[in-house]
């Protein structure tokens, strides 16, 4: 995960935006909460865009087994994110409402993020 996101690093499809500025794995259950929140928030008009998709597989080993035995089963799906990583898009909002559900979906994220606008 080193250095800065050299492609997803602008605005593509809508207006506003939010960029990561740490990086980490975000979940697919991280992601759709934030995908849930600019959705309630804008209470869906415009258009929304997730610009990034967990196609990268974790794996956990359950909590009482002994050491050994292999590679545990697939817990779940992460996206990876450098800084400078769009993540989520609006467009069709006024500029109230589309802060405004951008900082719910930022809440959401576990990293730190910034709204961008074009």
């Amino acid at each position: 995960m080193k250095g800065k996101a050299q492609s997803g690093n602008a605005l593509a499809f809508g207006e506003m935006g939010l960029k990561a500025l740490e990086r980490s794995w975000i979940t697919s259950q991280q992601i759709e909460s934030a995908r849930k929140a600019v959705s309630h928030a804008t209470k869906r008009m415009g258009k929304s865009w997730v610009r990034i998709f967990p196609d990268k597989p974790y794996t956990k080993k359950a909590a009482g087994s002994r050491m050994g035995g292999g590679k545990g089963d697939i817990a779940g799906y992460v996206a990876v994110v450098r800084p400078g990583k769009v993540i989520l898009e609006i467009t069709g909002v006024t500029k109230e409402i589309g802060h405004r559900a951008l900082w719910l979906a930022a809440r959401k994220l576990p990293i730190a993020t910034k709204l961008i606008e074009k």
